[in-house]
């Protein structure tokens, strides 16, 4: 994979030509999101992360990379690129793959818009993302178009209650108000429906994401493929 535009290494990061608008609250969250995830962390998602990252391999792009909660977890690997949009998570995240020692590349870019060239990436990581990009199908279109043929899509995102259920009522709810509070995070999204709108579900496990606000805990884990043509 050629070198992308706007890719930094760990200690710094440039602005795209498509630089994501940050709210004022956005650099407050920033700032805030790994103490808020702390107790799930704990209480789970630390280890599903190493579980996920431990059959990523070859080239490897992450999207939505944040605050780099991934970062230790990762195996050794050809070649780590993390994507950002954010310029405040992507401060934090090159701050963090410094004190790591890692030698990943920081991209400012988007998940609906990938700098980097066709069919050339092995694995695509996707946690807790495809809920607060805002084109989940153009993100999703993105990581078919990127992902080499027998590469994989690893992904843990949480998802909309099944349809009836009491906490599918208050997600939608609540849909509004947890956007505002959450950085654009959206909890009634069905994200195994985008994704099988461009990939094939290889394999999906329902979980619960514990020591999280109740409309944000059920998820899913698993692994996607390009479809065959």
């Amino acid at each position: 994979m050629s070198t992308p535009a706007g890719a930094t290494r760990a200690t710094r990061a440039t602005a795209s030509p498509t630089t994501h608008h940050e709210s004022a609250w956005g650099v407050v969250g920033a700032h805030i999101y790994d103490a808020f995830i702390a107790l799930g962390e704990q209480r789970g998602m630390a280890a599903r992360r190493a579980a996920l990252l431990a059959d990523a391999e070859g080239t490897v792009l992450e999207i939505g990379a944040g605050t780099g909660t991934n970062v230790a977890a990762y195996p050794p690997v050809d070649r780590l690129v993390l994507t950002e949009p954010a310029a405040t998570m992507r401060g934090i995240l090159a701050r963090r793959v410094a004190r790591e020692g890692s030698d990943a590349t920081v991209i400012d870019a988007g998940a609906e818009a990938l700098p980097v060239p066709t069919a050339s990436v092995d694995t695509v990581v996707s946690t807790m993302v495809l809920c607060t990009v805002p084109d989940v199908d153009a993100a999703v279109a993105e990581v078919a178009r990127v992902l080499k043929p027998g590469g994989r899509l690893l992904f843990i995102e949480h998802v909309h209650s099944p349809a009836g259920s009491p906490l599918r009522r208050w997600q939608d709810r609540l849909a509004e108000p947890w956007a505002a509070f959450a950085m654009g995070c959206r909890c009634d999204r069905d994200i195994v429906g985008a994704l099988r709108h461009h990939l094939d579900i290889e394999e999906v496990h329902e979980d619960r994401w514990l020591g999280m606000p109740p409309v944000v805990r059920p998820l899913v884990m698993g692994a996607a493929t390009p479809r065959k043509h």
